[in-house]
């Protein structure tokens, strides 16, 4: 006789959120609101591309951010400055967003206004990659400090993102760093993965990512 159950739940929990991140894009299609979900580790340069983001479509969009983070409004406080409509999600502790919290941030963002909005997730490379938060489309930025064996590392994170981009590509010869490397294990895991070498800071490469976002940000919203 058994001495207890085990039960797995980790299949239902992820079946639920799949379905809320379903019904998510759907009511976003519907409202003509493109969502970016981007992932990365901290101090990769997410909230630097955020803002070389903005400069560059914000007078072609309506944008709105969704900064999220365990605590702090440091970022949102930074990306408020853009004048960008912005707001600040903390996540109780939680190591990421999925599509319920997601959602709360939709909601308290609005989307009457918006055309493209951003969430910057919680930065790390395990638990984002986990949870479908209803994005139009997911990307992740690889900072080149980090080394180039982070898709050895994380391959489900550089699965499941449609652009990856390798920032701070003006520090390549400092750092022991193949971007070649990076790109053929990328795609390996992700045949269809777009890579683009940027340097954030300065706006280096920055046009090839805006040209890919506009592209899909009016795939998305058009009729």
């Amino acid at each position: 006789m058994e001495k207890y159950k085990v039960l797995e739940i980790k299949e239902s929990v992820f079946e639920d959120n799949n379905h809320q991140a379903d019904l998510l894009r759907a009511r976003l299609k519907k409202e003509k609101t493109f969502l970016l979900n981007l992932m990365s580790s901290p101090g990769s340069g997410k909230t630097t591309t955020v803002l070389r983001t903005i400069e560059a479509l914000q007078s072609e969009m309506r944008i709105g951010v969704m900064e999220a983070d365990i605590d702090s409004d440091v970022d949102a406080n930074t990306v408020s400055k853009t004048g960008t409509k912005v707001i600040q999600l903390h996540t109780g502790g939680m190591c990421h967003l999925d599509a319920d919290m997601t959602k709360q941030g939709i909601e308290g963002l609005g989307t009457d206004d918006i055309d493209f909005a951003i969430l910057e997730n919680v930065g790390n490379l395990v638990c984002p990659a986990e949870f479908d938060t209803g994005a139009s489309k997911n990307a992740m930025i690889l900072s080149v400090p980090e080394g180039d064996d982070k898709p050895l590392k994380y391959p489900l994170m550089f699965s499941i993102v449609d652009v990856l981009l390798v920032n701070k590509m003006d520090t390549i010869g400092i750092f022991d760093f193949d971007l070649e490397a990076v790109k053929a294990r990328a795609l390996k895991l992700n045949p269809n993965i777009k890579v683009i070498p940027i340097v954030a800071k300065t706006g280096e490469g920055m046009a090839e990512w805006t040209d890919w976002l506009r592209n899909e940000v009016n795939v998305w919203n058009e009729k």
